[in-house]
């Protein structure tokens, strides 16, 4: 594990919420970092499990397209658009079981990082062999986009959507099954699509336990505005968690000290340091199980940070799972 400090002071910003650093002492089997806080960085290096290895069985990649006049959740808030899905199936998958998996946002982005990571992961025994979709929004960002309206909502809209529009249709296209046991499905994603991650678990915890948000966008983005949630997914840690019963999810997140607004006071509710700062804070309190990771010197969903924190985080994850 390159550059973790594992006696990190408090993070100190001016105007942020001060998150006191308590690491626990992981498994004497596992080599991945107990839950809790951890600082990292400013400099990163792509994790070696990131590269693709020969004599590693390589898992397949599908991709097909959805059209919004097929969509009775999303059929278009400014006319047609489309969005393209990608699944990958790890070689290990035995046809006709039901394989745990992980719904990854903004599906594009990960494509050529993801699919690599989980080949070398599942043949190494680090996560079960998923399959993972990697689907994108129906495009545009911020409010009054289609990506704004999928991920930004607070509702569990998007949740159902991937669960009556999307997996039906992979598993019937590329004849495959999945669990649906809760601990057996993840989702991710950032920015935006962190945030929808989030989001999927906190209002359908009953399909989804594991959540994994790089720059998750816990800010007041959403739209159209909600008279239950005036903050958008600034509520988390305003209000929603902090007031709510611990909901059975293992989350694990990640910010960088240059990400957006970093400068930005909170009345703006839109400074993401604060934002994720606030969300590790709360989780802490409520004794969630979660992990969180401020990288130094990283900017909005960093691709850098990523490339090193990437397979641990997934690691971490799904510790604790055993198919049922």
């Amino acid at each position: 594990m390159k550059n973790l400090s594992r006696s990190v002071p408090a993070l100190a910003l001016a105007g942020l919420l001060s998150i006191a650093l308590s690491l626990y002492a992981a498994p004497a089997d596992s080599g991945v970092p107990a839950e809790g806080d951890y600082t990292i960085g400013p400099n990163y290096t792509n994790a070696p499990e990131s590269n693709v290895r020969p004599e590693v069985p390589a898992g397949t990649i599908h991709a097909f397209t959805m059209q919004s006049k097929d969509s009775t959740i999303y059929p278009g808030l400014t006319g047609p658009y489309q969005r393209e899905v990608w699944v990958y199936i790890p070689a290990q998958y035995k046809t006709g079981t039901k394989a745990p998996f992980i719904v990854a946002q903004d599906g594009g982005g990960y494509v050529r990082r993801l699919p690599v990571v989980l080949d070398n992961l599942i043949a190494e025994h680090r996560v079960p062999a998923m399959i993972a979709v990697m689907i994108d929004s129906g495009g545009g960002d911020g409010k009054g986009s289609e990506r704004g309206l999928e991920y930004d909502t607070l509702s569990e809209k998007y949740a159902v959507f991937i669960e009556n529009e999307v997996l039906p249709k992979i598993a019937r296209d590329y004849h495959v099954a999945f669990t649906s046991d809760p601990e057996g499905r993840a989702t991710m994603g950032g920015s935006s699509g962190g945030a929808a991650a989030f989001t999927m678990g906190w209002y359908r915890p009953d399909p989804y336990h594991r959540i994994l948000t790089y720059s998750g966008t816990y800010v007041a983005q959403q739209s159209p505005d909600s008279p239950e949630t005036p903050h958008g997914a600034w509520e988390y840690h305003e209000h929603l968690i902090p007031q709510s019963e611990v909901k059975p999810l293992r989350i694990w997140m990640q910010v960088g000290s240059n990400d957006l607004g970093a400068k930005r006071d909170e009345a703006s509710y839109h400074n993401w340091v604060m934002a994720n700062n606030r969300m590790a804070a709360v989780l802490k309190a409520k004794g969630y199980h979660y992990q969180y990771y401020y990288c130094e010197g990283a900017g909005h969903v960093d691709g850098k940070a990523m490339g090193q924190t990437l397979p641990e985080a997934l690691e971490w994850l799904w510790q604790g799972y055993s198919a049922k």
